[in-house]
């Protein structure tokens, strides 16, 4: 079914694999941004986000730039100099957030669980009555481990103990292949980014924010310290496209804003409960083939592990460079690690977007054939 060129697969953690029509938006012939041809398309976009993000209410930017910027538009929009901020690290993500919002002046406290595992409710409930924060983040996913983050479990405890406090979600690595709803589970600022789940060639960060969120940013006390990742420049933007008329601070990417609608259009054509078990059943599947060759997981067990990606450790013998240049070979394309501690000990497969949402692709069985059959031939034996 696809018209594609022949190329290896990218089951990295993201870039994922694009739909045709999501390429197809990406070459069209060039168009002004203020183009009546292109406004209507950009302010359908931001509506669509917020079906996508489950919120009625939730204001969306869409900015040009990586997911990391969504940190800085939460660090400089929503942080003040000398506020508390608690930051929930399951990996090389949650380190640098921390780095990110330090750079900004906040206080930092931080709730590190071991590799491969996440804070527990008592330790972050713990942490949370030792002083008032102004804000608490989440990495949903950690690409770098595979660890997923209990967003609701957690949203739901501060909202008991510590309502006050923001609840930030770095969803740069879950946001269309995890569940996530913003208003049920009273979700302030969930950031991400068009290449991984949302299926869109990189350069768009993505944020979308309550609007108590909202509140606080109107209601800062200084002055916001950074001119391109401010709200104030953004937000009558945003607000102008979504009326359907043209403004002006820095020129959008229209393609990939183009590629954005059509990736989105894709996904709310369907309810996002389907999509959400897919990524479910086909994590399951992965995971169980290399389970079956006597493989281990970097997270602890499967509770924890996303379904999104999948981080397993290197069999004993078996080096990175072993094993990703022969699966490369075969035609697909894997990661290897990346935590600063482990990064040689593993590798990292992404199964998110049309490579799981389309199994008629057979992607997915292309990824565990070929990891299977290179396994294999490196001497491992696993279950016949």
């Amino acid at each position: 079914m696809s018209s594609q060129a022949n190329h290896k697969l990218c089951m990295v953690p993201g870039p994922v694999e694009f739909h045709e029509d999501v390429l197809s938006s990406m070459s069209t012939l060039a168009t002004s941004h203020v183009s009546a041809s292109f406004i209507p398309i950009f302010g359908e976009a931001i509506e669509l986000l917020r079906k996508v993000f489950c919120t009625e209410r939730a204001q969306p930017f869409v900015v040009s730039g990586s997911g990391t910027l969504g940190w800085d538009m939460v660090a400089s929009n929503l942080i003040e100099p000398g506020e508390d901020v608690l930051v929930l690290n399951t990996g090389y993500f949650g380190d640098s957030f921390t780095v990110c919002l330090g750079t900004y002046d906040a206080k930092v406290t931080q709730v590190k669980a071991d590799i491969g595992d996440r804070p527990s409710i008592e330790e972050i409930h713990q942490a949370l009555t030792q002083k008032k924060f102004k804000a608490i983040t989440i990495t949903h996913v950690d690409t770098s481990t595979g660890v997923l983050s209990d967003v609701k479990a957690i949203a739901e405890l501060v909202k008991r103990v510590s309502p006050e406090t923001l609840v930030i979600v770095d969803g740069v690595c879950s946001v269309g292949s995890e569940e996530i709803r913003m208003d049920e589970w009273n979700i302030d600022v969930v950031l991400t980014a068009s290449q991984k789940a949302l299926g869109v060639p990189p350069g768009l960060c993505i944020l979308v924010a309550s609007e108590r969120a909202m509140n606080v940013f109107h209601n800062r006390k200084t002055r916001i310290n950074s001119y391109y990742a401010s709200w104030s420049n953004w937000l009558p933007i945003m607000n102008a496209y979504e009326s359907r008329k043209a403004m002006y601070f820095a020129t959008p990417p229209v393609q990939l804003i183009m590629a954005l609608h059509t990736s989105l259009k894709q996904i709310t054509s369907r309810p996002l409960e389907q999509r959400f078990q897919q990524h479910r059943e086909v994590s399951n599947r992965i995971k169980d083939s290399l389970e079956k060759l006597g493989l281990k997981f970097v997270p602890k067990n499967r509770e924890l592990s996303a379904n999104g990606m999948t981080a397993v450790y290197y069999p004993e013998g078996v080096k990175a460079t072993d094993l990703i240049p022969k699966v490369a070979a075969h035609g697909v394309v894997i990661a290897g690690g990346l935590h600063k501690v482990i990064g040689p000990k593993y590798f990292r497969i992404g199964h998110m977007g049309i490579s799981v949402t389309e199994p008629e692709r057979e992607h997915i069985d292309k990824t565990i054939e070929s990891i299977s059959v290179n396994l294999k031939e490196l001497g491992l034996k696993g279950d016949n």
